[in-house]
C-alpha cells in the first residue's frame, strides 16, 4: 500500500520561499508520478505541478517561473519548491501518487491519482 508523508508547509511573508516534501513508501518500482495540488478555502482544488515516471515535469502557468517540482529517486521524496510566494498561494497543499503516468505533457487530473497525502498548510501574508 502506497503511503505519502508530507512536510514543509508553514507561514511566510510575501516574497519568501518554501519547499514542500512528499515522501513515498510502499511502492516497489522507481517509475511513478507525483502530482501537487492545492485547495484554498471556498475554492476548488487545482493542480499545481507534476513529475512523471520518466522525470518529465509540468508546472501550471499560474505559478510557472516561481514553482518547480523535482524528485530524489534515491530517497523516494518529491519536492515542490515555491519561490516568491504571494498571498494568493495560500492554500492546503497535497501531493498525490500514480503508478500509471509516465510522461507528463500537461497537468494530470486529480482522478488519475490513487493515493493522496494528508496535506500541509501554506499561508502567505502580505
Amino acid at each position: 500500500q502506497v503511503r505519502l508523508v508530507q512536510s514543509g508547509g508553514g507561514s511566510v511573508e510575501a516574497g519568501e520561499s518554501l519547499r514542500l516534501s512528499c515522501a513515498v513508501s510502499g511502492y516497489p518500482y522507481r517509475s511513478y508520478c507525483i502530482g501537487w495540488f492545492r485547495q484554498a478555502p471556498g475554492k476548488e482544488r487545482e493542480g499545481v505541478a507534476a513529475i512523471g515516471g520518466d522525470d518529465s515535469t509540468f508546472v501550471v502557468a499560474s505559478v510557472k517561473g516561481r514553482f518547480s517540482v523535482s524528485r530524489d529517486n534515491a530517497k523516494n521524496i518529491a519536492y515542490l519548491e515555491m519561490n516568491n510566494l504571494k498571498p494568493e498561494d495560500t492554500a492546503m497543499y497535497f501531493c498525490a501518487f500514480s503508478g500509471d503516468i509516465l510522461n507528463i505533457l500537461n497537468m494530470p487530473r486529480g482522478d488519475f491519482f490513487k493515493s493522496w497525502g494528508t496535506g500541509t498548510q501554506v499561508t502567505v501574508s502580505s
